[in-house]
């Protein structure tokens, strides 16, 4: 079984909440996981799969919690072939960059020369008061890669 760091980036408490559903379910499955909040790049080992869980604030950004570990990876890391990822991504389809925050982190992984294992799941907050609902349901194309 695979070793999956679970990293998220909330404002309140939605992306926690996927993050933990999502955790739950990939421990049932028999992998080994652990939830990063306010991750560090020295916390994480690019040798694991990484399952990134965030929400998107003002005009496209990242949250506070993430944007350290985002900051840190754009700055400090050099490529990172080996590491495979997927991303979850929450926002309001109401506003002009919808899943702004996602969006980001998969292009600053894809810049790094991180693979991703699946398409981004965007979860719309327009559409859904629980995103734990196609969190799980997405997560069965995450865990037959990996």
């Amino acid at each position: 079984m695979a070793t999956v760091d679970i990293i998220v980036g909330t404002v309140y408490g939605s992306a926690m909440s996927a993050a933990e559903s999502l955790e739950e379910a990939l421990m049932a499955a028999g992998h080994e996981v652990v939830l990063h909040e306010e991750a560090a790049l020295a916390d994480l080992n690019p040798e694991h799969f990484w399952l990134v869980v965030t929400s998107t604030t003002g005009q496209g950004e990242l949250p506070a919690d993430i944007l350290p570990l985002f900051s840190e990876l754009r700055d400090n890391s050099g490529p990172l072939p080996q590491l495979r990822y997927a991303i979850a991504a929450l926002g309001d389809s109401s506003y002009e960059h919808y899943c702004g925050g996602g969006q980001l982190f998969n292009d600053l992984l894809q810049e790094l020369q991180a693979t991703a294992v699946t398409e981004m799941l965007t979860i719309d907050a327009t559409e859904t008061l629980d995103p734990e609902v196609p969190a799980v349901t997405w997560l069965k194309s995450f865990i037959s890669k990996i």
